[in-house]
């Protein structure tokens, strides 16, 4: 990228600080202004501005949205940047809910689904069908959509599991596990558990930190069955893990009934339901990642649900690459499994 077309270099230590992270994103050609000598913009401060084609897709880069962390938008922005190559074909085409920070995680968030005004043409949306009208949700197909993503101060990407144009039709089947309490020796033997069933059906599957309290397992789909049939499914499968392992597991949402079992949580497969995608930043202390983890790493209880976060996870795909690359190209119909799965638990 080339910085050389700013328009006043921050003159202050801070300024400088803000600079170098701008710089890292590096998509684009940008320029910088100084918004202190700019008579139209009104702040009390020296910020900076990245523009692309005369939009501003990433302002006030210096806002701090992780205070115990010190990690800025500016900081965010520049990860969604360099991951966007192994993220976006897992978020390809899929509807994505924001959940905006304005004022950093400490304090309350708020959930956005319509983008119906303030966005560039650039950006894709997809025409949502809900009960008494429609939802616009915004798509993120490239890079600069992650960026103004994140420009919105939106820390996760939460997609829906399935894509356009075929919205009622997932192809991926999402199992969330969610813990009680912090035990990650039982969290990662579920997890292996939950594969091993999955493999019985015929069914491969990959696993991510949720970047919170548990895993994700992700099986991918052919897209032929829709989301009735998935989350039926689903629902069926976690409710085959309660019955083998009672002790350790439930289906019992609500954490007053849990007893401090892990929940096998289906309800990612519903029509509108979303998920953290995979390399989403959370909004957590740490900044942790939703990260895709390979299965010997959870068998050897290798890796925790915050294993991994924004300022590591760059250097942990420098030497592993996209764990979840495969993934793409294994999908499978669920007919033979729900035949299989009726059999199991019917026993």
């Amino acid at each position: 990228m080339d910085c050389s077309r700013q328009a006043a270099p921050p003159t202050t230590a801070e300024g400088q600080k803000l600079k170098n992270k701008v710089c890292f994103v590096r998509v684009c050609s940008c320029d910088f202004v100084d918004r202190s000598t700019n008579p139209h913009e009104k702040t009390r401060n020296p910020l900076l501005v990245i523009r692309i084609d005369g939009f501003a897709l990433i302002t006030h880069p210096e806002k701090i949205l992780f205070p115990a962390d010190g990690i800025s938008k500016g900081e965010l922005a520049a990860y969604y940047e360099a991951i966007a190559p192994l993220m976006l074909p897992h978020i390809r085409n899929r509807p994505i809910t924001m959940e905006r920070f304005h004022r950093g995680i400490d304090q309350p968030g708020f959930f956005q689904k319509d983008v119906i005004k303030g966005f560039p043409e650039w950006l894709k949306r997809v025409e949502v069908p809900k009960h008494g009208g429609t939802v616009h949700h915004p798509i993120a197909n490239d890079v600069r959509s992650l960026l103004w993503l994140a420009n919105q101060n939106s820390i996760t990407v939460h997609v829906w599991p399935s894509r356009a144009p075929k919205l009622y039709y997932p192809d991926v089947c999402v199992f969330d596990l969610d813990p009680s309490k912090d035990e990650n020796e039982v969290l990662c033997a579920v997890a292996v558990q939950l594969r091993e069933l999955l493999d019985e059906l015929g069914l491969p599957s990959w696993v991510k930190t949720s970047g919170s309290k548990g895993f994700h397992i992700a099986v991918p789909l052919d897209g032929k069955s829709d989301f009735g049939t998935v989350a039926r499914f689903a629902h069926t499968v976690g409710r085959l893990m309660v019955k083998r392992d009672p002790k350790n597991l439930t289906q019992e949402f609500s954490k007053v009934d849990r007893g401090g079992r892990i929940l096998v949580d289906t309800g990612r497969n519903g029509y509108s339901a979303t998920f953290a995608a995979a390399y989403s930043v959370r909004a957590k202390n740490g900044a942790p990642v939703s990260a895709p983890c390979s299965w010997p790493e959870v068998e050897k209880c290798e890796v925790s649900p915050r294993t991994f976060n924004l300022r590591t996870m760059i250097e942990r795909t420098k030497k592993v690459g996209d764990v979840w690359q495969d993934m793409l190209s294994k999908r499978r119909s669920l007919r033979r499994p729900i035949e299989k799965l009726r059999k199991l638990i019917s026993d």
